[in-house]
């Protein structure tokens, strides 16, 4: 017998009906299913460690695909590991760029200090 426990919820019609549209398209089992990896992402997000914060991404499906195209490639585990290492070069290069900035900013003060 397995550790679980029975929770019944009330859901408006339009939501129930968004679940089992996901039931239907094949992506889930059943119901069960869908309501329990919805609550093991809500979970996984409220309780993740102090260090990390999660966040939620709406993609255009194009960018998905490319992502997609890189996993099967092999350049990421998954897709979550594949948006990660997208956001984390993008951010790379934001950070490079401004310490460039702020390199040739005080270049300039001190030409033009030398130059006073």
């Amino acid at each position: 017998m397995s550790d679980s426990i029975r929770i019944t919820i009330r859901l408006s019609r339009a939501a129930a009906e968004k679940l089992e549209e996901l039931v239907k398209s094949g992506e889930y089992k059943n119901l069960s299913d869908v309501v329990r990896t919805a609550i093991e992402n809500f979970l996984a997000e409220k309780f993740a460690p102090k260090n990390i914060e999660k966040v939620s991404v709406d993609l255009p499906k194009s960018t998905v695909a490319m992502l997609v195209k890189l996993v099967d490639a092999g350049d990421a585990v998954d897709l979550d590991d594949a948006i990660r290492t997208a956001v984390r070069e993008y951010v790379r290069r934001q950070i490079s760029e401004l310490a460039r900035e702020s390199i040739e900013r005080e270049i300039k003060k001190e030409i033009i200090k030398e130059e006073s």
